[in-house]
């Protein structure tokens, strides 16, 4: 189990993340508002604007105020560190 930095110290499981996107585009920001709506919305934001939009396979979606380059750093770094 890897765990990867999504800012502010929270982290995710990476082999647990399907996706992640841009949150400007019209069907994400509907996937971030059914998310809101069923429950499985996750704000690690802690106020700053949201840069990225993590899906999980659990269904959960997670805001970062990270952008999405950065995050692929950190999977692309953990997966070397795994091999």
């Amino acid at each position: 189990m890897t765990l990867i930095d999504i800012g502010f110290g929270n982290r995710l499981v990476a082999e647990r993340i399907i996706s992640v996107v841009h949150p400007a585009s019209s069907p994400v920001k509907a996937m971030i508002g059914l998310a809101r709506e069923q429950g499985v919305l996750i704000d690690a934001t802690q106020g700053r604007k949201t840069e990225s939009v993590i899906v999980t396979d659990s269904n959960h979606v997670v805001l970062s105020y990270l952008t999405p380059e950065r995050i692929d750093q950190a999977l692309t770094k953990a997966e070397e560190e795994v091999q």
